[in-house]
């Protein structure tokens, strides 16, 4: 139980940390307004890191299912433990969402684009092909599971020293280089449930939740993750 509830305050953070470094960028009257990608993307490298440090001595701070499942496919992590993992990460990554909703909560209305407010909560494409989305999400999940294997960040005694800073390099490095297509959600849970917290939030002007994308920010992290901890097997061996 306790690692599930490090779990669950991790992908907190992780979505506190970065839903809320791109609402301060996005939403109408924020002091950050604009400030542009560079922002965005060294708020979600820190946003990752930080919870690895807080969290990666009692759970190895997966706080992403595309994780989970990668070390469970290849022996790495007991299945035993995968819906729990995953349950804790939706549920942590669905308050943090809420907690970004309530920090910017007098700039929702001042804010008139909707697809703005969406964003701020889950990854919008930036040119709509979903075949190509897809394959975006593939490969730079692909790289952040094969660079955390390479780590080995999954292991919690290397979490006090610059491991989950390098982590933090690692999802810096994929947001400039690979995020521009998609926005680099890499993650299911930090994409999946603020949509869901999106969809239920009373936010004024809010228009819809794109259901009709939000498989892509699964299936896709998901399938390239795998492919990540199997490749670096083959390459590197257990």
């Amino acid at each position: 139980m306790r690692a599930y509830v490090a779990e669950l305050v991790g992908t907190a953070l992780l979505v506190l940390l970065g839903d809320g470094g791109v609402a301060g960028v996005l939403l109408s009257k924020s002091k950050a307004q604009n400030s542009g990608w560079i922002v965005i993307t060294t708020g979600w490298a820190l946003a990752v890191a930080i919870p690895v440090y807080a969290v990666g001595r009692i759970s190895g701070a997966h706080i992403n299912p595309a994780i989970t499942l990668a070390l469970a496919v290849v022996g790495k992590f007991p299945w035993t433990l995968v819906p729990g993992y995953i349950a804790a990460q939706m549920l942590g990554a669905f308050i943090g969402a809420g907690l970004v909703w309530l920090a910017y909560l007098a700039h929702w209305p001042a804010t008139q684009d909707a697809s703005l407010k969406l964003m701020t909560f889950s990854t919008v494409p930036a040119i709509r092909r979903l075949p190509l989305n897809l394959l975006t999400e593939m490969i730079g999940t692909f790289v952040l599971v094969f660079g955390v294997m390479a780590l080995g960040s999954y292991q919690p005694a290397n979490t006090s020293g610059l491991t989950p800073l390098l982590v933090g390099f690692l999802v810096w490095a994929i947001g400039l280089s690979l995020g521009g297509p998609t926005g680099y959600a890499i993650n299911p849970a930090r994409d999946l449930a603020p949509r869901i917290a999106h969809s239920l939030l009373p936010i004024a002007g809010k228009g819809g939740s794109d259901w009709g994308y939000a498989w892509v920010p699964v299936v896709g992290p998901l399938v390239g993750g795998v492919a990540g901890a199997l490749a670096y097997i083959a390459l590197f061996g257990k």
